[in-house]
């Protein structure tokens, strides 16, 4: 039996999704699997220009593994989290060593490529070929916790009875399972937020138990750390020296890009060990795959 929040989610979603495009009607695999990777902890405003110059000089699989991985890091630029370039390349590489230069559909293939995690294979799985999944990302995490089991925010890890309560919502035709899904998540993203929720514009807000319980206040949490004079940023600070220079630079001017030196160091370190740096036999320092 359908559950009774199905049907109002999808009209709202109906009238009201944003048009983003990795939704659009033959959208490919890739192109959704590349937004998947780029929307990992970053708001959609600031991955739409970089998606859009992205699946504009690499439509294609076989293309970005015909660049190098300094390219990437180069393209990715300021989206944060700069792994994730890295990390799409690799992917590129497999696919077209591998699977022919093609995303496969299966999610038990695709959680074996490198970086994807269960949640990335079950959204390529479900939103590129209407799998029927259970794609719990934190938006739809929050959703349900609240409309289900009226608790204000997830916990920070997912657990096994959350993922039962979604693979227990999902509508049993895995197209209308994909649009459940990824109806749910805009929900989360424009109105089921986590500070702000407007509860006056949700299609479901009757049926909520978090509603229904009062709305009570989240349990406190360790307020996230800042970014400034972080590893964080050092970090940044140092790759855009680097994307900056035409090929490898020396060491001390990486050096006089922060001002502490240890912790430059360290910073260094940590991006040599990511594979988003690598020292030349001369020991100045390069992105990745940068000929001296």
């Amino acid at each position: 039996m359908t559950s009774p929040y199905v049907q109002p989610i999808l009209r709202w979603y109906a009238a009201s999704a944003r048009d983003l495009p990795w939704r659009q009607p033959g959208t490919s695999a890739w192109s959704v699997l590349v937004s998947e990777i780029m929307l990992q902890q970053t708001p959609v405003a600031r991955v739409l220009p970089a998606y859009a110059a992205w699946m504009a000089r690499w439509p294609t699989p076989a293309a970005l593994a015909a660049a190098t991985p300094a390219d990437a890091v180069r393209q990715w630029d300021r989206l944060g989290y700069p792994r994730r370039a890295i990390r799409l390349h690799a992917i590129a590489e497999v696919l077209v060593s591998q699977h022919g230069g093609q995303v496969p559909a299966s999610a038990e293939v695709l959680v074996t490529l490198p970086g994807i995690g269960p949640y990335t294979a079950a959204a390529v799985a479900s939103f590129a070929f209407r799998q029927r999944h259970a794609v719990l990302d934190t938006n739809v995490r929050r959703v349900l916790g609240r409309l289900v089991t009226g608790v204000a925010l997830p916990p920070a890890a997912t657990s096994a009875a959350e993922r039962r309560l979604a693979e227990s919502l999902l509508p049993p035709a895995g197209a209308q399972a994909a649009r459940w899904s990824v109806a749910v998540m805009e929900l989360g993203a424009l109105v089921c937020k986590a500070a702000r929720p407007s509860c006056a514009s949700c299609p479901v807000a009757g049926l909520c138990a978090w509603r229904r319980a009062g709305s009570p206040p989240p349990a406190a949490r360790r307020a996230a750390p800042g970014y400034a004079g972080t590893d964080r940023q050092c970090r940044g600070r140092l790759l855009a020296v680097l994307r900056a220079a035409t090929g490898p630079v020396p060491a001390a001017q990486l050096e006089a890009a922060w001002h502490d030196s240890g912790q430059q160091a360290r910073a260094l370190a940590a991006l040599i060990t990511d594979g988003l740096v690598a020292r030349t036999a001369d020991g100045s320092v390069a992105l990745p795959g940068e000929s001296p």
